[in-house]
């Protein structure tokens, strides 16, 4: 199975939603031919990890269709700072771009609940995509077996119910990175990272090299 099977199985059509969006009269981000990068980077066959984001970067040279990731000729948003810096502090140091793509290729989905937005409009796409990547999540827990998801802050943690059989998968909880929520304690020393590695070693003796 790849993803265009797995997005027929959500009865939606992913790229009609991105095609009536653009209709609209507004800057989007990410760009048109990146809405889809973080399953471009990461094929299904070698899935491990799903990070749900909220929404997508909403100013310029940003948004790359990469949950958390960010343009690297841009700055480092405050959220991805805060990432990087608890995977210093739980496993000695990263091994990434900003980007996040080295992540994607080993595996890791990196995925935003929103795949677009408005230009300074946070928010703005969040009903468009709503249905569609509950639906993807829904069908991630089903038909694959031992994928970590990350549910990062109250809008993630609301996925929860949708994926299926939870005793088959792992799911990490923590406040979102962002930092209003990781100043007041929950997200420094989740060591997400290092139980990820850990449950992904004892299971199927690899690990992701963040």
């Amino acid at each position: 199975m790849n993803w265009t099977q797995l997005f027929d199985n959500t009865k939606l059509n992913p790229y009609k939603i991105l095609d009536e969006i653009h209709k609209k009269n507004d800057i989007i981000y990410p760009e048109y031919h990146n809405t889809f990068k973080a399953f471009e980077l990461c094929p299904l066959d070698k899935l491990k990890v799903v990070i749900i984001g909220q929404d997508c970067y909403h100013g310029p040279n940003q948004a790359i269709g990469v949950a958390f990731g960010v343009n690297i000729t841009g700055k480092i948003p405050p959220s991805l700072r805060n990432i990087l810096k608890e995977v210093k502090n739980d496993i000695g140091n990263y091994d990434t771009d900003i980007n996040l793509y080295h992540w994607a290729k080993q595996g890791v989905l990196l995925l935003n609940s929103a795949l677009t937005v408005a230009e300074k409009k946070p928010g703005s796409h969040m009903a468009e995509w709503k249905e569609f990547t509950n639906r993807l999540v829904k069908e991630i827990s089903l038909h694959k077996t031992g994928i970590v998801f990350c549910l990062w802050g109250n809008h993630s943690k609301n996925k929860a119910n949708l994926i299926e059989n939870k005793d088959k998968h792992l799911i990490l909880n923590a406040v979102h990175p962002s930092p209003l929520s990781a100043n007041r304690g929950g997200w420094f020393g989740n060591k997400h990272f290092s139980i990820i590695n850990n449950y992904l070693i004892q299971r199927y003796d690899v690990k992701i090299h963040w």
